[in-house]
């Protein structure tokens, strides 16, 4: 089977004919000899933050000459960017191989993040990693990479995203993303809405689990380096450059920093390991001829906020304008109320997604100026949007970013 055969058959793994729960997941990986088992893992949660978590940590523990699996969602342009160690993704044809290992193991039909994710356990598995940093998919109680048993454990952010599975409030899906937190063992959380932060801390001391809380502040920002899309922080007299923008990323910086002192990594491999860090899609600035456009994945109100507060310390604040698209799924019209307040121009487009909201969706809002205009192919919008404006956003959906992001002369790798 070729690489597309075998992803063209994962994609079709999604919707409620598909899974087998946590129960299922666990007798699935019993028969491939619990390889989730064989290395200390780092397990994070939250509803925004998570992947830059997980890899800042990846990174410094990369550094520290600990060879090092990283699994996160979603991916931009393969699904072969979930699965890497030491910055190296997985091949197509170990992909290929490890997954269809894996669906000759099943017993009931696993959905296509189940697969991942026990493709994942068995590649780390075999490739002897030292250590493995899991992004959680969706929560964190019911999500399948919860099956394993963490040395650490990571809540980065909580906000109302997923609802329709999640729950409804902040006490709700706090509790579920505190499902990752096992018994005695250490997790790490950043600064919380209050109510999200009782849940958790109880949840932490019924489990007898130390608890670290860093604040938001731990981390001083001495300069925002634009164009190098990077941060100095500064900690006492100690400076760590971070190859990462965006507003939450001195708090995450701060909450792999406790963590990674903990794991006993000196402060030499953490300040090159935050330097090393550069990802696809989070507040990424790139020239693109005469025009400066920044990709940021951003598909929660949560994240669209912390997008704006971070967009209005820039050089560019309220010159930009900005290229959007949604998940149906998501609340992608007090996203769209957002973004129609602080950008001088809207340009909304279409996704290409069966899960993605339409043009004529979009369009039952009653709320657009004079500065929105419709495209339904992504790539006029962001052609028409660079002709009258020198700054563009790409905002809204990690589907969007894809598919753009290359139409600027970005590499997928």
């Amino acid at each position: 089977m070729t690489f597309n055969q075998l992803y063209r058959q994962l994609l079709q793994r999604n919707g409620p004919t598909f899974g087998v729960g946590r129960k299922g997941f666990k007798s699935l990986l019993c028969r491939l000899g619990n390889p989730h088992l064989d290395y200390p893992i780092i397990h994070v949660a939250g509803t925004n933050g998570k992947g830059s978590v997980c890899h800042l940590t990846a990174s410094v523990l990369q550094q520290a000459h600990h060879k090092t699996g990283l699994f996160i969602s979603p991916h931009l342009f393969s699904p072969c960017e979930r699965i890497s160690i030491d910055g190296k993704l997985i091949s197509k044809k170990e992909f290929v191989s490890i997954c269809q290992e894996v669906l000759a193991c099943e017993k009931e039909k696993l959905n296509f993040f189940e697969i991942l994710t026990a493709a994942a356990f068995l590649y780390f598995s075999r490739q002897k990693v030292n250590f493995a940093v899991f992004e959680t998919g969706l929560g964190g109680k019911k999500d399948p990479t919860n099956v394993s048993r963490p040395i650490a454990s990571v809540i980065t952010s909580i906000g109302l995203d997923h609802c329709d599975v999640l729950g409804n409030t902040l006490t709700q899906i706090a509790r579920e993303k505190a499902g990752i937190i096992k018994p005695a063992t250490p997790v790490f959380i950043a600064e919380l809405p209050e109510k999200a932060r009782k849940v958790i801390i109880k949840i932490a001391f019924d489990l007898k689990s130390p608890l670290t809380q860093v604040r938001a502040n731990y981390f001083k920002t001495e300069k925002i380096d634009w164009p190098r899309n990077r941060f100095i922080l500064k900690k006492g007299e100690n400076r760590y450059t971070v190859g990462v923008l965006g507003e939450k990323q001195p708090q995450n910086a701060a909450l792999v920093y406790r963590l990674c002192r903990y794991l006993g990594i000196e402060d030499a491999a953490i300040k090159k390991g935050f330097s090393k860090v550069k990802i696809k899609g989070r507040f990424e600035v790139l020239k693109y001829g005469k025009n400066t456009i920044v990709f940021d994945g951003a598909h929660n109100p949560q994240a669209a906020e912390s997008l704006i507060r971070f967009y209005q310390k820039t050089p560019w604040c309220a010159q930009a304008a900005m290229v959007c698209g949604f998940m149906k799924d998501k609340e992608y019209l007090q996203m769209l109320k957002l973004f129609s307040k602080y950008f001088k121009n809207l340009y909304i487009t279409s996704v290409r997604s069966p899960r993605a909201a339409t043009l004529q969706e979009i369009k039952k809002a009653d709320f657009f100026k004079q500065n929105t205009a419709f495209f339904p192919i992504a790539s006029q919008a962001l052609q028409e949007a660079c002709h009258h404006n020198r700054i563009v956003f790409v905002s809204g959906s990690f589907y969007l970013v894809a598919s753009l992001r290359t139409r600027v002369g970005a590499r997928k790798d």
